[in-house]
């Protein structure tokens, strides 16, 4: 190409939306080397780590290679061969490959390093650690829903999240990962953001609504993109794989709920109560965790998932729920469901949170609920567990932490709150600034009200 071609092209890049340069020259077309490498797990994460990948359609063998890992570079030598499989995926007319490899019969607590492909072309090597073979202190990322800008914006979160703690153990999407189903080009950014971090970093991923799509019989399904770019418990309910699951780390339950799925059928709603019942009620861990996109109670304004919430909430209370992760709503709100003017250092359910880590921002509801509030603001969320101890801390994407609370679990099951965010910076609960234009004077007026009575109730 000359270069009045290349300076043609990159004045186009410069001046065309991210999204449409990405649709028009098709930036994360695969090749016969492994990309969009992520780590996940269908076993034991104490014995085994799974990893997942992609290449184009002319490769034809998939396997992992795998050692103890040692600072000598002689380790490459004396690394253990794993046949892994492949899935042939045609998205769009174009048929690409995706590849698993279930590394098996590891030792607890032990560093190894890996690295996938055909045998003749390699991605580099990755480090990994296993879990404990029980109860033992470990910290994982939340991430709300990135969706829009994934690679300009969302990426200062989830490199935000692993500047601040590069050790974390795992990782937690609520859904809306990307904001058109099946649009090969997002998924591609979301791999690029997360980088070389996915194949360090093990995921669980939930679904959300812009996960779904309506397929051509007229019914509505998650991804073409969704269970061959992930390695995912497949314990759920038989509709749900992939989507619905829960994994035990190190003394703690993880329960991923397809509420995307439930709120488009009935059925499946009830389908999915009744698997979580099961695995609420045989649950030998001392901490429970669940995830879903739609929020039990909203950030915003006119939202409410009262189905979700009149089936779910019973038996989050029933069965002793610590922390719900949601997304959704595109601001963020941490709190309780308690009555107001009563004490919630001692919760009678769990503590729900909705947060935002992409760019796309909604108006704030200040709703009754919540104890602490942030509007147009992208955060992460790092979480650590250790023995009767759950730490929270919410950071913005520019480093500072923004909220703050411990639950503090007694021999009996009991909690209590420990919340720091009283002692931190003002909230930030500025309209988005296109929120600010578009609202007429009615609606100026609502917001304004609901925010002096959430003042009022905080002081």
């Amino acid at each position: 190409m000359s270069v009045k071609g290349i300076f043609t092209q990159l004045i186009a890049a410069f001046l065309l939306p991210a999204g449409v340069w990405a649709q028009t020259h098709k930036p994360y077309v695969p090749t016969a080397y492994p990309d969009r490498l992520i780590l996940g797990w269908q076993d034991n994460p104490a014995t085994t780590q799974s990893v997942n990948w992609r290449t184009d359609s002319t490769v034809t063998k998939a396997v992992g290679a795998i050692a103890e890992a040692d600072p000598s570079p002689d380790f490459v030598g004396k690394a253990t061969l794993v046949p892994g499989t492949t899935e042939r995926v045609t998205i769009d007319g174009k048929t690409v490959l995706y590849h698993s490899v279930h590394f098996r019969n590891l030792k607890p607590l032990t560093q190894y390093t890996y690295r996938v492909g055909d045998g003749t072309i390699w991605s580099e090597w990755f480090p990994f650690t296993t879990a404990a073979d029980g109860q033992a202190p470990f910290s994982f990322y939340y991430f709300g829903d990135a969706q829009n800008d994934i690679r300009s914006l969302w990426s200062r979160a989830i490199r935000g999240a692993y500047s601040t703690l590069p050790k974390a153990n795992l990782m937690v999407h609520a859904g809306d990962l990307i904001t058109t189903s099946n649009a090969d080009w997002q998924w591609g950014e979301w791999f690029e953001a997360g980088g070389w971090i996915n194949g360090m970093v093990p995921t669980l991923a939930t679904p959300g609504n812009h996960e779904y799509f309506q397929a051509p019989d007229g019914k509505r399904r998650v991804s073409y993109h969704w269970r061959p770019s992930f390695v995912l418990p497949q314990n759920g309910p038989e509709r749900l794989k992939e989507t619905a699951y829960f994994f035990d780390y190190q003394g703690t339950r993880f329960i991923s709920l397809d509420s995307q799925g439930a709120l488009l059928d009935s059925t499946v709603l009830d389908e999915q109560a009744k698997w979580v019942t099961n695995v609420l009620t045989n649950n030998p861990n001392r901490w429970t965790i669940v995830v879903h996109h739609h929020p039990v109670y909203s950030t915003k304004s006119g939202r409410d998932n009262d189905e979700w919430r009149a089936r779910m909430e019973p038996l989050y209370k029933q069965f002793h729920v610590d922390l719900v992760l949601q997304g959704h709503d595109h601001t963020y709100g941490r709190g309780l469901n308690m009555p107001l003017g009563t004490s919630r250092k001692h919760p009678d359910g769990p503590i729900y949170v909705v947060s935002v880590s992409g760019p796309k921002m909604y108006d704030i509801g200040l709703q009754d609920w919540m104890d602490r509030a942030a509007s147009n603001t992208q955060l992460y969320q790092i979480i650590s567990v250790d023995a009767g101890t759950l730490a929270y801390r919410s950071y913005t994407v520019t480093g500072q932490l923004y909220d703050s609370f411990d639950l503090k679990k007694n021999a009996k099951g009991q909690n209590t709150l420990v919340d720091q965010a009283p002692s931190l910076a003002p909230e930030r609960l500025e309209l988005p600034a296109d929120y600010k234009k578009r609202f007429n004077e009615q609606q100026m007026d609502e917001y304004n009200r609901r925010f002096k009575e959430y003042k009022a109730r905080k002081k």
